[in-house]
């Protein structure tokens, strides 16, 4: 894989069981050293996606090509050149961290002394020193996943498949998780990430694909898709419910909230729209005021009618 060709390249890739089509015609492609996220609700194809690409799943269509590779044509190829960290742990739990890590070695063909110094690193850089020896199904999930993480880096791949990493964990977790992550692309390496958190792919993706009923309905990067869905708001928190009331006159479309005294008033972002809601407002009214723009959430609900965690019909499983 050279520094100018794309990582992933997908054309026309479709995949089906019988007469349900998980794949319907999807195109991406991920430039070396970045982030792709790959967003979609339950049963969208996230996870066909990545088993094709990894070469786990044969395609019904379609060109893919995987660190140069033809996934179909060159598997061993691709396989050489990637790891892979699905959404259930591939950990023994029945042996300890660095058995798990050295078994992991033993399967890439390491040599001893090179299996003991990546062992060596990887416990260390995943903060499993202390737990090294200890049976992993005395590890807490998070400890689970970074194990699972660093199984998949041992043998040190350029490209990286994390298929719904941090579902399950805690905040703490999932941000130690992205750290790690943005350590990984830092070094050049190429990371596809499926996920629904919506806040994991605008904190780590330097693009975004929308998956959804087996078609990419949207890609660009966050910002450019924010700017494709009207939305924003200004929320402003009056003093007193006088002028709460004063102001939802003038703002019919607004939403009100008499408990806490504040009006939503929907926006479009721009500096204009602000000053239109700004202009006739009594300053001794008002007690703050807060902008808020299109999120991803916003997006997504746009896109395919769902929120990010709502269940769609189950993929066919192989």
């Amino acid at each position: 894989m050279t520094a100018t060709r794309p990582a992933i390249e997908v054309f026309g890739l479709t995949k089906s069981y019988g007469d349900h089509t998980v794949l319907d015609g999807v195109d991406l492609t991920v430039a070396p050293g970045t982030v792709y996220a790959l967003l979609g609700p339950n049963g969208a194809g996230k996870t066909t996606v990545v088993n094709i690409l990894s070469t786990l799943l044969a395609p019904d269509d379609g060109e893919i090509r995987v660190a140069g590779f033809d996934v179909r044509r060159e598997p061993a190829g691709a396989r050489a050149a990637i790891g892979v960290t699905g959404q259930f742990s591939a950990i023994d739990e029945l042996l300890t961290g660095r058995e798990n890590l050295r078994l992991m070695a033993d399967l890439a063909h390491l040599d001893r002394a090179t299996a003991t110094t990546a062992v060596t690193v990887m416990l260390a850089r995943f903060d499993l020193v202390d737990a090294a020896d200890r049976r992993a199904q005395t590890y807490s999930g998070g400890m689970k996943r970074r194990l699972d993480l660093a199984m998949t880096l041992i043998t040190r791949p350029r490209l990286i498949f994390l298929d719904e990493p941090t579902a399950g964990l805690d905040p703490r977790s999932r941000r130690g998780l992205w750290a790690i992550v943005r350590e990984q692309v830092a070094d050049g390496v190429t990371v596809l990430l499926t996920t629904q958190y919506l806040e994991e792919a605008d904190q780590l993706a330097d693009r975004i694909g929308v998956l959804d009923r087996g078609r990419l309905v949207a890609e660009g990067t966050a910002a450019e898709l924010k700017r494709r869905v009207p939305g924003g708001h200004v929320s402003v928190q009056f003093t007193d419910a006088a002028g709460l009331s004063a102001a939802a006159a003038a703002h019919p479309q607004a939403s009100t909230d008499a408990e806490t005294l504040t009006l939503q008033i929907p926006g479009d972002g721009s500096i204009a729209g602000l000053r239109r809601v700004l202009h006739g407002l009594d300053d001794a009214a008002v007690a703050g005021l807060t902008v808020g723009a299109a999120d991803l959430d916003d997006v997504f609900l746009a896109l395919t009618g769902r929120t990010a965690e709502a269940p769609a019909a189950e993929e066919v499983p192989a």
